[in-house]
């Protein structure tokens, strides 16, 4: 693997003159092997820059042919210096490609089609190499170029990449912000596939987590290059950021603008907390900047990297005591006087190069073809030195995460220390100490414009700003008041306390709840009264003709069983109306859930044994089963019980709680229950819309039997209404908000209480009032009769009796 290591310093030193244009042919080195390896990187660029180094690519490849791990195979590197310009990267990848040849490129050896491609450095060359790539299915492979762009297969279909992409940057971004407290940020992008879909990406994760944009600024692609430009645009944003109260400022654009920002930062005194993205949060020219301790704090986010197994032995042995003849290291020293350590800076790119080249000879142990190498890339999944972990999203895009760091100006050479880290799919890790320093710390305020913004953990100086209050609605901030000295922020209780409008005194937030003065209360309140009288008289009807065989028909002893259910369940209501406590909210709808299932349980029981009662007319096998199951008491147990499972567990877990939350007027809390675990919410819905499906089904079965009563016809209709009423209920429920929420639960409640009422008792208590000659023995047998004469089924008396009794058996 050590061959592709050296490869940029192939790539830096065969290049006789240090010149780059479009107009001229890519630099070029080449070496045979079986299998070659592409590689594009932008050398001349990185020398005008003072950034000459030797990557580890060249090295890498020496290694892999030196050992064992590729045996019978050599492999070979074609390298081309793209200078950063887009126009060479294409004419190099066509090369490769074989589609045309470099002039003055004469390889003493035919040149193979080269297998892989690793390269390019930024995003935007990489996007229009990977066009082309894609096209015979040649596998690219990027240590830089972290566009989320790229991730898209549909047009990328063969790249992959060995860092990680702005997705999981800009995500590692929103979580530093929020973990640090601070409310308000301002956004400074670029007019390019980098910065511009970076700034929207971490737009969208500031929004997600309720943070505040102060600003957004999107820079010109051309930035660095048009003079007039470049100041009139730089002056707008110092402005900007002079009137900004962010608390701190991202920066999300390549080095050039960020040194041209930098520059005229410090010629202006400005001084924030600033976060870097991975182009500029490791760059030593910044960090060296004369008097750069005076921009503030800088924090920033680089590609989690390791050394390079022996990569600096392996530079200082072949430029300096080797005596083997290397041209390439000959024509690299001519160049640039010897000075070993310059020559070897293990960067962050340095180490996602010696990984792309890892993931190629893993890759290359199974197969070369170009897209059967493509695919195998894609499935490699190993560990790299016991150290890094590699392997490809759907994506292509690595897990491998980012260092948070901060540069550490207290000495007199700046040093770059890291501070915490950042994983894909897992919580950030920032040190505790640095979290305690921004919970903890206080401010002072100029006046401007007799305006004051304060926030709930400032940190910096911050300027006066307008509309104070409409930043207070729309984010939720705590609030703070001013002393009458004008240039301290005292904070108000940040849960029951608001500024007043001239911010000179802190004023208790009033409480809001549904309150049992308040007129739907009093609907609901009237409705559970009258639900819990008509049962009560229901049951004391019941009793008095308990041995009549309509209530036997209603199910006996069941039906008193499924009165006291339901009266439960209209003194539920109660539990959600006036001001929430801990115990209403952690008991109403888990009662309800468990006594609800009880009476709906009694109902199935009842139409399990009307049904059982009719088996004779159906198949044999059929029949018996059902009668194995008509065990009324074990029915309602059963079905119970995996009510009360179901409740127990979410009272276990993840039970309903009391909970307190600001409106976006900030003088008003509400207060109100939350449900805790959704998913045994639903659950506990989910069984009990399940048992009324069954007893629905089962009603419309029987609506053939022969039920004078008309049983099954009224289940029907009850268990309809159920069903509809909390299907209605469940999208209402979670999207409605304020204090009648709670309302909206106990209406659904209440409605279906209603509806077994009215459709299962109330005919049964019509006809043992105002049909007294249905409540007898006769009658059933005669209706029974008649019913099966009409449908030309004879029955004899016997039968007729034996279905009678057993119906009236409960």
């Amino acid at each position: 693997m050590w061959v592709l290591l050296l490869l940029i310093v192939s790539v830096t030193s065969i290049f006789s003159e240090p010149s780059c244009s479009v107009n001229n042919n890519p630099g070029h080195i080449y070496a045979p092997g079986d299998v070659v390896v592409g590689g594009l990187f932008p050398i001349y660029l990185q020398m005008k820059t003072n950034e000459i180094t030797i990557p580890p690519q060249k090295t890498c490849i020496d290694v892999i042919n030196k050992s064992q791990m590729l045996p019978n195979v050599s492999v070979g590197y074609e390298i081309y210096d793209t200078c950063g310009d887009v126009t060479n990267a294409i004419r190099a990848t066509l090369s490769m490609m074989g589609d045309i040849q470099v002039q003055g490129v004469k390889p003493c050896v035919t040149k193979p089609h080269v297998k892989v491609v690793i390269g390019e450095r930024d995003s935007e060359t990489s996007i229009v190499v990977a066009r082309l790539l894609a096209l015979p299915s040649v596998a690219q492979i990027s240590y830089s170029s972290t566009s989320e762009l790229l991730s898209r297969k549909s047009k990328f279909p063969s790249f992959l990449r060995t860092v990680s992409s702005d997705e999981h940057q800009t995500m590692a971004i929103a979580e530093l912000v929020r973990h640090l407290t601070w409310e308000s940020v301002g956004v400074i992008g670029s007019d390019d596939e980098y910065g511009k879909y970076g700034a929207e990406m971490l737009i969208d994760h500031f929004n997600d987590r309720k943070l505040c944009v102060d600003f957004k600024e999107i820079l010109s692609a051309n930035f660095s290059l048009n003079g007039t430009r470049t100041r009139t645009e730089l002056a707008n944003l110092m402005s900007k950021i002079r009137n900004s109260s962010a608390e701190a400022i991202v920066i999300f654009t390549d080095q050039l603008k960020v040194g041209i920002i930098l520059e005229e930062v410090l010629r202006m005194g400005i001084s924030r907390i600033w976060i870097a993205c991975d182009t500029w949060s490791t760059h030593k020219e910044f960090s060296k900047m004369p008097d750069i301790q005076k921009v503030g704090r800088v924090f920033g986010f680089i590609p989690k990297r390791n050394k390079v197994p022996g990569f600096h032995d392996y530079i200082r042995d072949s430029m300096f005591h080797s005596k083997a003849h290397n041209s390439f290291i000959d024509e690299f020293m001519c160049h640039y006087p010897p000075c070993p350590d310059s020559l070897v800076d293990e960067s962050d790119e340095s180490y996602y190069i010696y990984l792309a080249v890892k993931v190629v000879a893993q890759g290359l142990r199974s197969l070369w073809l170009c897209p059967q190498l493509l695919e195998e890339l894609k499935r490699v999944n190993f560990t790299v030195d016991n150290t890094t972990h590699i392997a490809f999203d759907e994506n292509g895009d690595p897990t491998t995460g980012y260092d948070i760091v901060e540069w550490d100006m207290s000495v007199s050479e700046n040093r770059i220390i890291t501070v915490g880290e950042y994983r894909p799919n897992e919580p950030i890790r920032i040190r505790e100490h640095l979290i305690r320093e921004f919970e903890n710390v206080t401010v002072s305020l100029p006046i401007l414009n007799q305006c004051f913004k304060c926030y709930s953990k400032p940190s910096h100086l911050k300027s006066a700003s307008l509309q104070v209050h409409d930043y207070y609605h729309k984010y939720n901030i705590l609030s703070y008041l001013v002393q009458p000295s004008g240039e301290k922020c005292v904070a108000c209780h940040p849960q029951n306390e608001y500024t007043s409008s001239g911010m000179d005194r802190c004023l208790m937030k009033t409480i809001e709840y549904l309150e049992w003065t308040d007129a739907f209360t009093t609907v609901l309140v009237s409705f559970e009264v009258l639900g819990i009288v008509v049962t009560l008289l229901v049951a004391i009807l019941f009793a008095v003709d308990r041995r009549t065989p309509i209530v036997k028909a209603t199910g006996g002893y069941l039906s008193f069983l499924e009165l006291l259910s339901l009266l439960a369940c209209f003194c539920c209501i109660s539990m959600f109306l006036g001001k929430p406590t801990k115990t209403t909210c952690l008991v109403g709808l888990p009662l309800f859930g468990m006594v609800f299932t009880v009476c709906v349980s009694c109902i199935l029981a009842n139409l399990l044994q009307i049904f059982v009662g009719f088996t004779f007319n159906l198949r044999v096998t059929v029949g018996d089963t059902l009668k194995r199951f008509n065990r009324p008491i074990a029915v309602v147990t059963c079905c119970s019980a995996v009510q009360v499972a179901v409740c127990v567990l979410w009272l276990t877990y993840a039970p309903p709680f009391i909970v307190k939350s600001s409106r976006f007027d900030e003088a008003t809390i509400l207060l109100g229950c939350n449900k805790g675990s959704n998913t045994l919410f639903g659950a506990m819905l989910a069984y009990i819309s399940l048992l009324a499906v069954v007893c629905f089904l089962f009603a419309f079965k029987g609506k053939q039997l022969p039920d004078l009563y008309k049983n099954a016809s009224f289940v029907s209709i009850s268990m309809m209404i159920f069903l509809v009423v909390w299907i209605v209920f469940i999208p209402v429920y979670i999207n409605m908000s304020g204090k009648y929420q709670q309302a909206i639960v106990a209406a659904a409640i209440l409605v279906s209480n209603y509806s077994i009422l009215c459709c299962h008792f109330a005919p049964k208590c019509y006809i043992m009032l105002f049909r007294k000659e249905l409540n007898n023995e006769n009658a059933i047998i005669n209706y029974i009769r008649k019913h099966y004469e009409q449908k030309g089924i004879k029955i004899d008396d016997n039968k007729v009796f034996e279905v009678d009794m057993y119906m009236k058996a409960g």
